[in-house]
């Protein structure tokens, strides 16, 4: 009989502290101490990992959040609204973390700072509304939001350190599932093709490497190791060339859209993997594309 593991179950694999989460060990981290210092840090991580992944233009400053919200509300045109949208939700991310950030100086000069303070309820208000807002914004890829990323801040300053950090581990065991589905589509694909042998264990690889990626820290030792031996393994695939033998069975075009295809999935991956949350629309519309380009290929 398999032993059944619940989720948030602890052990030390390799001498690493691992946690298990929907059917995947992931490296944990020791929480730093629950304090506004070490949330204002968390939170401008946060923020800095937010406008890295949205779409260009949407990081306003705070103080034009009125300027932003009127021109937001005067527009009519549907695509221009939600374009101003998104920027207004980035006015009320930054004025929220402006708020919170003068909130930990002024505590750092000794001023005692309450939960019930009106700036902290404020901060609060801003961020949560920035998460309405939030789902106007697309990431760069164009195809989704990522709403998710809008919800972190929010959480980060609703919750404790240490549950923030903990509800991240079941996040990540969700991004590692949405790679390995994304991986073995691809493998699915060229699996029975013989122009393109040998190709699925770079696949795998690159999940694998991809999974390592979400893991780790950018604090940590071994990021400058994960990141080149991840990069590494996506360049396997776009760069493998095809059994020329066999090209002149099919004409030159097919293999162009199964390599265009293949390069997509390995751009997807890397989005998911950065992101570290997972991407369903992103794949599922990367799913359409690939059989159809495979109904041509046939």
């Amino acid at each position: 009989m398999n032993e059944t593991i619940e989720n948030g179950f602890r052990k030390e694999i390799d001498g690493v502290t691992n946690v298990y989460y929907e059917g995947y060990w992931i490296k944990c981290y020791k929480p730093p101490t629950d304090n506004l210092s070490a949330k204002k840090k968390l939170i401008q991580s946060l923020t800095r990992r937010l406008f890295n992944h949205m779409e260009h233009g949407i990081n306003i400053p705070g103080r034009m959040l009125d300027q932003v919200r009127a021109v937001y509300e005067a527009e009519n045109d549907p695509k221009k609204k939600r374009v101003k949208g998104a920027m207004l939700a980035g006015a009320l991310f930054n004025r929220g973390a402006d708020i919170f950030t003068h909130l930990v100086d002024l505590e750092a000069s000794g001023v005692k700072i309450l939960p019930q303070n009106d700036l902290m309820h404020t901060c609060g208000l801003c961020l949560r509304e920035a998460l309405e807002y939030g789902k106007l914004v697309k990431h760069r890829n164009g195809d989704e939001g990522i709403d998710e990323l809008w919800g972190e801040p929010f959480k980060a300053f609703v919750m404790t350190v240490a549950d923030f950090y903990e509800s991240r581990y079941l996040k990540i065991a969700l991004t590692m599932r949405n790679i390995d589905e994304v991986a073995a589509f691809m493998v699915e694909y060229i699996d029975n093709d013989p122009r393109f042998k040998g190709l699925d264990r770079f696949i795998l690889n690159y999940a694998k490497m991809a999974r390592r990626k979400c893991e780790i820290l950018r604090t940590d030792d071994d990021i400058l190791d994960v990141w080149s031996e991840f990069v590494v393994a996506g360049e396997e695939i776009t760069n493998f060339i095809p059994d020329h033998e066999l090209l002149t069975k099919d004409p030159l075009a097919h293999i162009v859209n199964i390599k265009f295809m293949l390069k997509a999935g390995v751009r997807l991956i890397a989005f998911i993997t950065r992101a570290r949350t997972p991407m369903p629309k992103s794949s599922e519309n990367f799913y359409k594309e690939f059989n159809r380009n495979k109904e041509l290929c046939v």
